[in-house]
């Protein structure tokens, strides 16, 4: 039988790894073909898990964001949210104040659902795909139950080296990224369009 696989997405890790290229198109990438694409030869991907949080207060990037989640959801991937936080900043320096958003949850998120799936026997390979150190113990911990579980960390494009203490075994690169695009228009599993948002357009 096929080895089970689950990809956990760093979504945020993923964003601005992206974005760091400058190139708005390469955000509407299809998480679903872009993990099979990960996949060995007796490897089956059962379920691909994104983790992020939606930046409310910005009404452009938060209908975007939505978008994006809602053509995810055409290809079976699953969306976990978090949330982020207000919190008041002050320059040291002439004591302006200043209200900014910190975001919460999504490395304990993608924490959590690694060891549980593990616990729970969900997976013979994990592919955790993000560069945040946060994510040692949880990468450790999910090793625990059966040392015959494997996890793999991939780093996002050009966060290799970002990547060093969870060990990574490889980095997506750019070229990979641009072969897994989600296409201008989908079909909702309700019956709705979704459309790619034009600044995204390639």
């Amino acid at each position: 039988m096929s080895r089970r696989v689950i990809s956990y997405i760093d979504g945020f890790n993923l964003y601005h790894a992206l974005d760091d290229f400058h190139q708005p198109h390469l955000k509407w990438s299809n998480l679903w073909n872009l993990s099979e694409s990960l996949l060995r030869a007796d490897e089956k991907l059962v379920t691909v898990k994104y983790f992020s949080a939606f930046a409310t207060w910005l009404p452009g990037p938060f209908a975007r964001h939505r978008q994006y989640v809602r053509a995810l959801e055409c290809f079976g991937v699953q969306s976990i949210m978090g949330r982020f936080k207000g919190k008041m900043r002050q320059c040291q320096q002439c004591g302006v104040r200043w209200k900014s958003h910190e975001e919460k949850e999504t490395d304990v998120n993608i924490a959590i659902h690694l060891i549980k799936d593990a616990l729970t026997d969900q997976f013979d390979r994990a592919i955790v795909v993000s560069a945040d150190s946060d994510l040692v113990p949880a990468v450790k911990m999910a090793k625990e139950p059966d040392r015959r579980k494997e996890i793999s960390v991939v780093a996002p494009p050009g966060r290799f080296s970002h990547a060093r203490d969870l060990r990574p075994i490889l980095e997506i690169t750019v070229g990979r990224i641009k072969k897994h695009l989600l296409p201008q228009q989908m079909v909702h599993q309700d019956g709705s369009i979704v459309i790619r948002p034009s600044e995204y357009d390639p």
